[in-house]
């Protein structure tokens, strides 16, 4: 048997101003070939898994490129289109293969392609033929399409958020392709639209048991895998929404069924599983009333993760106004900033303007009378699959009591290291303020005395019932109670048994 495989991935927020180009791919990863001989890089974890598991599978493998872009604003059309084709000729050159696996996102949107994953999948299947097992790992943040779900055999998108799961689902999606490759099973999907747009953190109640009801329905009575995509929201296109899906060996009607049975469920925990949120000022309060532990407050708008600047200062300048200390803020985005820092070295103090350069949604850039505590040329940080995650130069500055984390590569926080690599001791602060919607959860929870997720502008709306589409329709809740009409539904049978 023979196996391709390669990558191609970045979530794009189109409310976001910046654009996605060559720089992009070639800062977070671009490798023709050998991307699974980094099995520390971002662009490498899953291909190395895979690659790992055909060998010991006698499978021969076809390594395409591998190449991904921090989140950001629209990818630029002839950037796409170059790596889309490269990636395309490879499979070409490869031919026959038995199975091709894409690590994809699922929420790419280039100039004059609404849908980059659906588009490649349909060109992967009309280059393939109808035999050739096609299976996608996909980002839990996917907005999944319909040519996405007819061009592939197999989608499986990660469980958890944060996603401390990618190695698991792509062992999952691996197995899945390889028994259908051999005939064993034979993969059928159905999904089922869930009509809402949100964000929902596996980390708590109720959604924490709706995964483990996931996982406990695959791998029994036919049912392969299920997974629930919670969509991203920040994308202007006809798709952003959560969707279920469930792959069945051979029987659609099982498909059909168990996915309707799960989105039905999810649909009935919306308000249970609405994300809670505080304001800047009720964050602060909070926070300072709690005196024998660290409060972690995650900056929601301005994560990277998301296409955001992550150079906001609105969080900045309410410590500053109110006198704080013992804040450790991080990562900073500004570049201009840390070569500063880097010129006038460890122990200067000078007057350093930092943040609220990018845009309107980054807020004012804030003057401060900064000493430079350490700088790195290269810094980084631990990934949610084990992989480094590179920051660039960087810079921790102290002014007025307030510890602030610079760097060059625009990168949302996943790891205490973020602060601890350059020596700040987060032990000896009382408030850490993490450019990050979730992912920081899995590290920072266990150090915590509590987490506050806190709304503030930026590129990233946390009204999901005011973000203003022009592409979709308004038949969503929360901007509608009940858009799929369950709960009328419902009373009337209720009404009707009485």
């Amino acid at each position: 048997m023979r196996l391709f495989m390669a990558m191609l991935a970045t979530e794009t927020n189109t409310f976001s101003p910046l654009p996605t180009g060559w720089a992009a791919f070639n800062d977070a990863g671009y490798a023709k070939g050998d991307a699974s001989s980094r099995p520390e890089s971002t662009i490498g974890v899953l291909l190395a898994e895979w690659r790992g598991l055909a060998q010991a599978d006698q499978i021969q493998v076809v390594e395409g490129t591998a190449a991904a872009a921090q989140p950001g604003g629209l990818t630029l059309k002839g950037v796409y289109e170059a790596l889309r084709d490269e990636i395309l000729d490879q499979v070409r050159a490869a031919l026959p293969v038995d199975i091709v696996l894409l690590n994809l996102h699922g929420a790419m949107v280039a100039e004059g392609y609404d849908d980059c994953e659906g588009d490649i999948l349909a060109r992967v299947r009309a280059i393939v033929g109808p035999k050739t097992i096609i299976g996608a790992e996909l980002d839990l943040h996917c907005n999944v399409s319909a040519a996405m779900i007819e061009s592939a055999d197999a989608l499986v998108a990660y469980k958890e958020y944060p996603h401390i799961d990618e190695l698991e689902r792509g062992r999952e999606l691996y197995a899945i392709c390889r028994d259908a490759a051999l005939g064993l099973t034979r993969p059928v999907t159905a999904i089922f639209d869930c009509a809402m747009v949100s964000m929902w953190r596996t980390t708590e109640e109720p959604m924490r048991q709706f995964v483990a009801e996931m996982q406990a329905a695959e791998g029994r009575d036919g049912i392969l895998s299920v997974s629930f995509a919670h969509g991203f929201a920040w994308s202007d296109t006809a798709l952003p929404g959560a969707r279920l899906w469930v792959i069945a060996d051979g029987d659609a009607a099982k498909a059909e069924a168990a996915a309707r049975r799960f989105g039905t469920r999810i649909y009935g925990l919306r308000e249970a599983t609405r994300p809670v949120t505080m304001e800047i000022d009720e964050a602060l309060d909070r926070a300072a009333a709690i005196t024998d532990g660290l409060v972690v407050l995650a900056d929601m708008a301005d994560n990277a993760g998301g296409g955001a600047a992550s150079d906001s200062t609105f969080i900045l300048a309410a410590c500053l106004e109110r006198g704080l200390t013992g804040v450790a803020i991080g990562a900073v985005w500004d570049p201009q900033a840390v070569a500063l820092c880097l010129e006038a070295g460890v122990g200067a103090r000078f007057p350093l303007r930092v943040g609220g350069k990018t845009s309107p949604a980054s807020g004012l850039p804030v003057d401060l009378m900064a000493t430079v505590r350490a700088t790195s040329l290269a810094h980084s940080q631990r990934g949610l699959s084990g992989d480094r995650v590179a920051m660039g130069q960087a810079a921790w500055i102290e002014a007025a009591g307030i510890d602030i984390v610079l760097v060059t590569r625009r990168e949302q926080v996943f790891s205490p290291e973020v602060f601890t690599g350059l020596g700040l001791p987060l032990s000896e602060r009382r408030i850490a303020v993490v450019k990050s919607t979730q992912h920081f959860h899995a590290e920072f929870a266990p150090l915590a005395k509590a987490v506050f997720y806190v709304s503030t502008p930026g590129a990233i709306q946390r009204d999901f019932a005011a973000i203003p589409y022009t592409k979709r329709d308004g038949n969503f809740w929360p901007r509608v109670a009940d858009p799929l009409g369950l709960d009328e539904l419902a009373q009337a049978d209720v009404q009707s048994e009485c």
